[in-house]
């Protein structure tokens, strides 16, 4: 058996290495030496690597799967830990933010911080099983992060409920939005307010504050310094939790959050 063909298994790895790296499957090589050393194959050693790789990839296709998987786990567990570092290090911003709104007990021994969209069906969707929590729990408290990032309806809306806060009617009108279903725009923002006894005139004069307008941008900056680019996202403890859970979900994270785990 001559030394090329002894060789075979041993280049037959190396070729796959290089085919993840074409892929982008892989990330960058700890050893360049394997690398480097291809440089001394001839074109039809070169070509045979290439062969070997081709045809193991066609009889085990699942390996690109697999590897693919090991990928998007591994960016999940490192987006997870960076998210992590950056909520201890605003945590302040989180979960002490004087100028939040805040619903349940204001000393509660677990907070969960909402970050929401008035035009996100899925925070709709989210919003009963937190009426439930706030029932349910005593010891809870939930911070509300106004993140319009829908559009001008958007904004609009959240400019309101952050005026109905300087009406100490903050949550009823959040809730009462969440529930609203079609257009947002003044005219059902302003029969939303009314519903729930809110001075028009003060709520329109006061939307366009500049005190509004710099909590708007604080909320965003405070997510993108999470990586949160969706709504509804969770935050508790230290973990930052995308997506309408469940209440059953919720209630698990709340768990955690008082076992310090």
């Amino acid at each position: 058996m001559s030394s090329f063909m002894r060789q075979l298994p041993g280049l037959a790895a190396l070729a796959l290495s290089a085919v993840a790296l074409a892929f982008g499957l892989a990330g960058p090589a700890k050893d360049a030496a394997p690398a480097a050393a291809t440089a001394s194959f001839s074109e039809a050693q070169a070509a045979e690597i290439g062969r070997l790789s081709h045809d193991y990839l066609l009889q085990n296709p699942e390996v690109i799967r697999d590897a693919i998987q090991a990928l998007q786990a591994k960016e999940e567990a490192a987006k997870a830990n960076r998210q992590s570092e950056a909520v201890a290090k605003l945590k302040d911003q989180l979960y002490a933010d004087a100028d939040a709104p805040v619903a349940g007990n204001p000393k509660g021994d677990v907070t969960l911080v909402e970050f929401f969209d008035y035009k996100c069906p899925y925070c709709k969707q989210v919003s009963p099983a937190l009426e439930g929590l706030l029932k349910d729990d005593p010891n809870l408290k939930i911070v509300f992060k106004e993140f319009p990032i829908l559009g001008d309806p958007s904004v609009l809306a959240a400019r309101a409920a952050l005026a109905a806060a300087k009406q100490d009617k903050y949550l009823p009108f959040h809730q009462a939005m969440m529930a609203h279903r079609g257009a947002l725009d003044l005219n059902s923002i302003a029969s939303v307010a009314a519903s729930v006894g809110l001075d028009g005139k003060k709520l329109v004069d006061d939307m366009g504050s500049e005190a509004i307008e710099k909590q708007l941008s604080a909320n965003h900056e405070l997510a993108l310094a999470l990586s949160i680019r969706s709504t509804p996202t969770f935050v508790i403890g230290d973990k930052v939790m995308p997506g309408a859970l469940s209440i059953d979900d919720l209630k698990n994270l709340i768990a955690d959050a008082r076992n310090g785990s």
